[in-house]
């Protein structure tokens, strides 16, 4: 005998209501709705995303971007907590302290983006490996050469006198160390921005060489600001950002044209004691000067914004593709497993 219930009867699925203008969920009326409002929906962002995002993800550009919204953002942090630490203004040790937050807010993002990319940090140029090693000295060693030729050039043109002391005894050791390190950040900074991770994105978008001219290009507009610059002075800062790109696909490295850049700069800045893109320190070795015309001189610009330096900079291009003819830029770079 069947102990089992009878079953109980299914009602049928309740009609729609006559006077719901609602299309029932799953008719063809509301899969056209869900539809429409998901081409609506697209039609909104369909533009960006053509514009930042490709078949791999994010375009370089778009990255590069994020990049440089990134130092932005590191610099305002940065600043204001400065500001709150220390609101006096002014003076050298104020100096010294905006080139390290400007420093850091160029490195820090490089920082947080490698293991984005599945990178490391020293795939954008600044390995450690390589600090303070052959290539950074090697650098140093052709910037305060390559500038002691263009001021010995200009001496005997008689267009600039070394000049007397102007600092003596523990002052010189105390002045020239301070700007050796400013400037050190200052090739760091610089150098970073303009050819490290901004270089390494870019070249992914537009291979090295027109990445290489966009950034130099850029380079030399940052320098609009400084008091004192000329077109010349501009052209020049352009042609050396784009050696600097030379040496970082030679070396392989941006220590190279760090050491190079800071010991230029301390050369014009403190040895020289002459403009340095406008700019005539605090605290420099000599009470060198100028004489001649502007083309010859520089004028405000320093020797940086004489004519003369164009022909140095093709020597060095010259002279640098001849003792660095290998290619090392992004050679040997592993991908890290993100």
């Amino acid at each position: 005998m069947d102990n089992n219930p009878l079953p109980t009867p299914v009602s049928p699925p309740d009609a729609p209501d006559e006077n719901s203008t609602a299309p029932a969920a799953g008719s063809v009326p509301a899969i056209a709705e869900a539809r429409g409002n998901e081409v609506r929906r697209e039609s909104v962002w369909a533009p960006l995303r053509e514009i930042f995002v490709g078949p791999e993800g994010l375009y370089p550009a778009a990255r590069w971007l994020i990049y440089i919204a990134m130092c932005f953002f590191v610099f305002g942090v940065l600043s204001s907590v400065l500001h709150a630490v220390s609101p006096v203004r002014g003076g050298m040790w104020s100096s010294f302290t905006r080139e390290l937050v400007m420093m850091l807010s160029a490195i820090l993002p490089g920082f947080a983006l490698a293991p984005v990319e599945g990178r490391r940090f020293g795939d954008f140029g600044l390995p450690t490996r390589g600090v303070f090693g052959r290539n950074f000295w090697a650098g140093a060693l052709w910037g305060i050469g390559a500038l002691t030729v263009l001021m010995l050039v200009l001496r005997a043109a008689g267009a600039f006198t070394f000049g007397s002391l102007d600092l003596h005894g523990a002052r010189i050791v105390k002045f020239g160390f301070f700007y050796l390190v400013f400037f050190l950040m200052t090739g760091l900074f610089e150098d970073f921005l303009m050819r490290g991770y901004s270089q390494w994105v870019l070249t992914r978008a537009m291979n090295f060489w027109p990445a290489a001219a966009f950034l130099s290009i850029i380079f030399g507009a940052l320098h609009t600001s400084n008091a004192g610059e000329t077109k010349v002075g501009l052209v020049a800062v352009v042609f050396i950002g784009f050696f600097f790109c030379l040496t970082l696909r030679r070396t392989g490295t941006l220590w190279w044209a760090v050491g190079f850049h800071m010991a230029w700069d301390w050369g014009e800045s403190f040895l020289y004691s002459v403009p340095d893109s406008g700019t005539l320190v605090q605290g420099h070795l000599l009470n060198s000067s100028f004489q001649g015309p502007d083309w010859l001189t520089g004028g405000s610009v320093g020797p940086e914004g004489s004519y003369l330096i164009f022909g140095l900079m093709a020597g060095l291009w010259v002279l640098f593709s001849w003792l660095y003819p290998e290619v090392k830029y992004g050679v040997g770079e592993i991908p890290v497993t993100k």
